[in-house]
């Protein structure tokens, strides 16, 4: 049997702006937004393909209170490239906030990004 993570929930404040986030500024493609009545199916890729990523509009108090902070201020999202610098610029000329400058360590090149709501994402590529 061979298993593999497809989807990672990101819970968000707002389906489209979400979207207009991910698309057109981190560079993502949207891949469904499907009407399920009281809520929507929404997904995004990279375009190097991998899990999906779930835009699920919080709901409640106590997932409105998550959104931006999922990971409790750490790094929980892992942006994989090969063209690091290319990608780096790209995403700062669309107005992504980065946290540093760009650090090559052992493992590769990283910088430390936010996405529109404050939570926080590696740009990496690994040697």
């Amino acid at each position: 049997m061979t298993a593999r993570i497809g989807a990672l929930t990101l819970v968000v404040r707002d389906y489209d702006e979400a979207i207009a986030w991910y698309t057109g500024v981190a560079g993502f493609t949207l891949v469904e937004d499907t009407d399920q009545g009281s809520k929507r199916w929404v997904t995004v890729a990279p375009s190097g393909g991998g899990p999906l990523l779930l835009l699920a509009k919080a709901s409640g108090e106590a997932q409105a209170a998550r959104v931006g902070d999922q990971t409790g201020g750490r790094v929980g999202f892992f942006l994989h490239t090969d063209a690091f610098d290319a990608d780096h610029a790209r995403m700062k000329a669309a107005g992504v906030t980065f946290l540093e400058e760009p650090r090559r360590e052992p493992y590769g090149s990283v910088a430390v990004f936010v996405d529109l709501y404050g939570n926080r994402w590696d740009l990496l590529e690994q040697r």
